[in-house]
C-alpha cells in the first residue's frame, strides 16, 4: 500500500466513525426529550399549587391589613397578583414549549 491508499483507507474509516457518532447522539437526544417531557407535566402541576398556596397566603395577608385598617394596601395587593399570574403563566409557557 502506498501513502495515498493508507490516508484514502484512514479518511474512510474517520467518516464512518463520525457517522456513527452522530448516530449515537441522535438516539441520546430523543432519549432526553422524551425523558424531558415526562417531567414537564409534573412541574407545571408542582407550579400551580405552589401559585395556588401564595395566592391563599397573600389573600390572607391583604385580608388581615384592609380589616386592620391599613390604607396602604395596594402594594401588597399588586405583588400578591403578580406573584400569582407570574407562577400561572410560566406553567403555561412550559406547557407551550413542550407542545403538550
Amino acid at each position: 500500500m502506498n501513502k495515498k491508499q493508507c490516508f484514502l483507507l484512514a479518511v474512510i474509516l474517520l467518516i464512518t466513525r463520525i457517522s456513527a457518532f452522530a448516530q449515537n447522539g441522535v438516539t441520546g437526544l430523543n432519549t432526553a426529550t422524551t425523558t424531558l417531557k415526562t417531567y414537564v407535566a409534573p412541574v407545571t402541576n408542582i407550579a400551580l399549587v405552589i401559585g395556588g398556596i401564595v395566592g391563599l397566603i397573600g389573600a390572607v395577608r391583604v385580608y388581615s391589613k384592609w380589616n386592620a385598617g391599613d390604607n396602604d394596601i395596594n402594594k401588597e395587593l399588586m405583588g400578591w397578583g403578580g406573584s400569582c399570574v407570574f407562577l400561572v403563566v410560566s406553567s403555561l409557557v412550559i406547557k407551550a414549549f413542550f407542545s403538550l
